[in-house]
């Protein structure tokens, strides 16, 4: 019995789809670790192709199985070779990719020594059509203490939350612990998933010594990146959930 192939069809209406594909695929991955080599996660998938002016649909099928030939090992070297192979299967001249996965760093508390998880959103977005572009992003949780707070007050100064996204573009391998240790060290302190009263106490007269605005935080970040070779571009956003007022103070410095 012969199967009617709808989608290899032929298209009259002149038009050509620039992005085509599948979207939020959940699929386990394998990504490299610094310390162990490897770590075990999730990646959320988007794949993409174009489509030309005059085929009816593409044959979403085969973006599941270029993501079953791969997903053993996501790494940014890797993604080329799955955009090659996108193109090849779909016999498209531009293929995307995105996978944002959660990544699991062992962090001990600075005074107890205590060990725990801590999570990490990151993301690798990639794009081939002639040439090859990937981007490396990872969004890094924090504490930040207002200096303004801080003068004016007679007592204490407001504290918040505030989250660090930053995307590289790279000419060599940066670790994903990389990013995140520059970002904690721009801060006013880092969080922890576990923590003990001596190491509460350590952060949050460490953090008071160490005042940061969205301002500071964003440019602090900056400067360790500029003197960071293997980063050819980068873009460094800087949001604080601020605990005093009804809104989140936000900071944005990217590379020209």
């Amino acid at each position: 019995m012969i199967l009617r192939d709808v989608q290899n069809e032929k298209d009259k209406r002149n038009i050509k789809i620039n992005m085509v594909g599948i979207k939020s695929i959940e699929y386990p991955i394998v990504v490299l670790d610094r310390k162990f080599g490897t770590q075990n996660t999730v990646g959320k998938f988007d794949l993409f192709v174009d489509l030309p002016k005059d085929f009816r649909g593409t044959h979403m099928s085969r973006f599941v199985e270029v993501l079953e030939r791969h997903h053993k090992k996501i790494t940014p070297r890797s993604m080329e070779s799955i955009l090659n192979d996108m193109r090849d299967s779909l016999k498209a001249d531009v293929a995307h990719i995105k996978v944002e996965f959660p990544y699991f760093i062992r962090k001990k508390a600075p005074i107890s020594g205590s060990e725990s998880f801590s999570s990490f959103k990151c993301s690798f977005i990639a794009m081939k059509d002639g040439t090859f572009d990937f981007v490396l992003g990872v969004k890094v949780p924090v504490m930040t203490v207002c200096p303004c707070s801080k003068e004016i007050s007679d007592r204490g100064a407001h504290n918040q939350r505030a989250e660090v996204f930053v995307s590289v573009r790279m000419n060599s391998l940066v670790w994903i612990e990389e990013i995140i240790e520059y970002v904690e060290k721009s801060a006013s302190a880092p969080i922890f998933s576990l923590l003990k009263r001596e190491d509460e106490k350590f952060i949050t007269e460490h953090s008071f010594d160490n005042p940061r605005f969205v301002e500071d935080l964003s440019r602090e970040v900056v400067l360790l990146l500029q003197d960071d070779s293997r980063i050819n571009w980068y873009r460094v956003e800087a949001i604080s959930q601020e605990s005093i007022h009804n809104h989140e103070a936000y900071a944005c410095i990217e590379k020209e």
